[in-house]
């Protein structure tokens, strides 16, 4: 299907005239159909009108397996109706952040002989946000319509590289209400006057407008004014027209023709185009600075872009999206997003136990947090309560406005302007996030649009933030409630031991050590690793240090066999790497057994420091073999007096692209060398020589036992 073509079922109807058809029958603002390729699980912009074709480019792919209404309108066949930018944010945060926009969305699926793909149509925000019965029928029958054009195609279809522009198709103008007079009036204005279509191309200007432009008029004619005019060649001017024609209302800012003439450009969008007026500021001299961004008051939203462009609200949800705590999201808001505001304070809360619990919060007196901690749901102190009850935004730009809503809010912080955004995820309350300000400030339509959608990206990362720091915490109290809390004191044994969790980003695994008093010349260190991050692996590591106590004073082998049976008994889908040394000071012997376990290290204090890996036969390791008879070979070693015994797991020594065996050595070289040291200050060395040698993804346990 070429680009200048249409679709036309086997009766002469065609797509055009059905899509033409559904704007003027819904009154909405624009449709677009979407099909679905048959070489992949991709949706594509096919056609558009109403709009024009440059300003979809954010959307004209869809991958099916996103998360977003059209593809779930797709995926689950049925019609998905988004009425409010606030319900998007919250149902669909990353699709809201493409579209920081205030309008209504329809996305109805079209299911014929096959699946096809969608029709979506767009209204203005002015309308109801809930569709009637009977407004749901016309979209029903629209995609119906659609659905049997393409059912009767009769050419195989094909996905075009560009979507086509479908012409509006209105009754053809009065010709007497068009012509000489209305072209005398244009030319007698002393300011510039042009006219767009849709697609942004210039159909009228008059010659004012072409010398301010600085072009001529056959230059400018059918052309839009960023491809024409070099100075306005600029993302900037593209993104004021794009939401012009998604907002319908005015937009006002300033542009600079080099070198230094200023001109004021007012958009005045309508369904069926825009016009523009340009005029020189006479605000400002020539040589001026250039001006900060103000609005011009048109009476509507002026500024409609400027801090809300929507390659900075990309920007900004992809660092939520790279957010995992919630000291990180909090840090993100402060860091990024207050700032890109002009905002002086922040505080974000979440609902506990019907309360708002301050998390975090820049730019606020300690005291001024104290009491607004721990608010009521239900307060009528501030509009926090009610703005998370309702998930419905507020936009207070100076005291007075907040006073007629909330006369006690104004004195609690000294604050002079507020943005509170519902952090709501699925009908799920997390909490508000508010943004404040030292000085008034009107906020314009495009920065409550992208506040909005940041919202809604807000709620989703701090909800995500709220279960992980949750799961993290439980994992790590459980981790660390079944480590031993103190270890035995054995006469002629000095004992350190470590555990350090992995890096930031990481669960909690389920390495462990122990220490076991069998006599008094007589002990059993034990160090393990089970697998996972998680808190399956804590709760596991649990256990296995129980059967291990259970079955301490048997031989290596045997505490290992057991200790395997039950892992089996069980059922666990986890493994275990562990190792059990029988240590008797009075024979100066070692009694070893291993389980798939890095070898322990033994530095020998004379005649000369020596320190090597001790040469044991592995067993396999715990709950990995079916057979519950599994066999753990015992190695014996020598204990000179003053030896220094080293266990660890392998977070200490696995290295990126290194062979653990010469991860090992290394380990082995450090501890020959500063095996004299104290021992929590070995301990404490080793640990600094392994995060020099890498970046830590694993958690690590280290034990260290030196005889007398």
């Amino acid at each position: 299907m070429s680009d200048d073509s249409y679709i036309a079922s086997g009766d002469g109807v065609s797509l055009d005239q059905v899509l033409s058809g559904t704007v003027q029958r819904t009154g909405a603002l624009a449709a677009g159909v979407y099909l679905l390729s048959a070489d992949e699980p991709v949706l594509y912009l096919t056609a558009v009108c109403g709009l024009p074709v440059m300003v979809t480019a954010p959307w004209r792919r869809v991958a099916v397996s996103t998360t977003g209404p059209l593809s779930e309108a797709v995926r689950e066949d049925h019609l998905v109706w988004v009425g409010r930018q606030e319900d998007m944010a919250r149902l669909y945060p990353n699709t809201a952040a493409a579209l920081p926009y205030q309008f209504a969305l329809a996305f109805a699926p079209l299911h014929g002989v096959r699946r096809w793909g969608a029709l979506v149509l767009v209204w203005l925000r002015n309308r109801p946000p809930s569709l009637t019965r009977r407004e749901r029928g016309h979209i029903l029958s629209s995609a119906s319509r659609i659905t049997r054009v393409l059912d009767q195609a009769p050419a195989p279809l094909s996905i075009p590289d560009q979507p086509r522009a479908v012409p509006l198709l209105r009754p053809a103008p009065d010709p007497a209400q068009t012509g000489l007079a209305a072209a005398d009036l244009l030319q007698r204005l002393p300011v510039g006057a042009l006219s767009f279509d849709l697609q942004g191309r210039i159909t009228y200007l008059n010659d004012a407008a072409a010398r301010l432009l600085g072009r001529s008029v056959d230059s400018l004619l059918g052309t839009p004014p960023w491809q024409a005019v070099p100075w306005l060649d600029a993302p900037v001017h593209e993104d004021h027209y794009r939401t012009a024609v998604f907002s319908r209302e005015p937009v006002a800012y300033t542009a600079l023709r080099p070198p230094d003439r200023w001109f004021d450009i007012r958009l005045y969008p309508d369904d069926s185009g825009i016009s523009a007026l340009i005029s020189p500021n006479l605000r400002r001299p020539p040589a001026e600075a250039p001006p900060p961004r103000t609005p011009v008051d048109l009476g509507a939203s002026p500024e409609a872009t400027g801090r809300g462009r929507i390659h900075q609200l990309i920007h900004l949800a992809a660092g939520l999206s790279q957010t995992v705590t919630v000291a990180d999201v909090i840090n993100m808001v402060a860091d990024q997003i207050v700032p890109a505001f002009g905002a002086q304070g922040m505080v974000i809360s979440a609902a506990d136990a019907g309360r708002l619990r301050i998390i975090g919060h820049r730019g606020y007196d300690p005291r001024t947090v104290a009491r607004l901690d721990g608010l009521p749901l239900d307060t009528d102190s501030t509009p926090a309560g009610r703005v998370l009850r309702s998930g419905t935004p507020a936009f207070f730009a100076d005291r007075a406005e907040m006073a007629r809503a909330h006369p006690q809010a104004p004195a609690l912080s000294g604050k002079q302007a507020w943005a509170f955004l519902p952090l709501v995820v699925s009908e799920r309350r997390v909490g508000c996030c508010v943004l404040s300000y030292d000085h008034p400030y009107p906020f314009s339509a495009s920065d409550r649009a992208v506040l909005v959608s940041l919202g809604g990206l807000i709620a989703q990362a701090m909800d995500r933030a709220l279960l992980y720091d949750a799961k993290h915490d439980l994992a790590h109290g459980l981790q660390q409630a079944l480590l031993p809390v103190t270890l035995p004191i054995i006469p002629n044994l000095a004992v350190a031991a470590r555990y350090l969790p992995a890096a930031h980003g990481i669960d909690i695994g389920g390495d462990f050590y122990d220490l076991i008093r069998l006599g008094d010349t007589t002990a059993a260190a034990v160090i393990g690793d089970v697998q996972g991050h998680n808190i399956n692996a804590a709760a596991l590591m649990g256990q296995v240090r129980t059967a291990v106590h259970a079955t301490a004073g048997a031989l290596p082998g045997e505490v290992l066999a057991r200790t395997n049976r039950v892992l089996m008994d069980l059922e666990t889908d986890l493994f275990v790497s562990c190792l059990y040394i029988h240590i008797d000071l009075a024979e100066r012997r070692l009694h070893l057994a291993g389980a798939g376990h890095p070898p322990p290290l033994l530095r020998s204090p004379t005649p000369a420091p020596r320190t090597v890996a001790v040469e044991m036969e592995p067993g396999p390791l715990l709950g990995i073999n079916l057979c519950t008879a599994a066999d753990y070979p015992v190695t014996t070693a020598a204990l000179p007096a003053g030896s220094l015994l080293a266990l660890y797991t392998d977070g200490l020594v696995e290295t990126p692209d290194t062979d653990i065996t010469d991860s090992i050595t290394a380990l082995a070289d450090h501890l020959n060398r500063n095996g004299d040291l104290p021992l929590d200050d070995l301990a404490d060395s080793l640990l600094h020589h392994a995060g020099l040698q890498h970046t830590r993804t694993d958690d690590i346990a280290l034990l260290l036992l030196r005889g007398r």
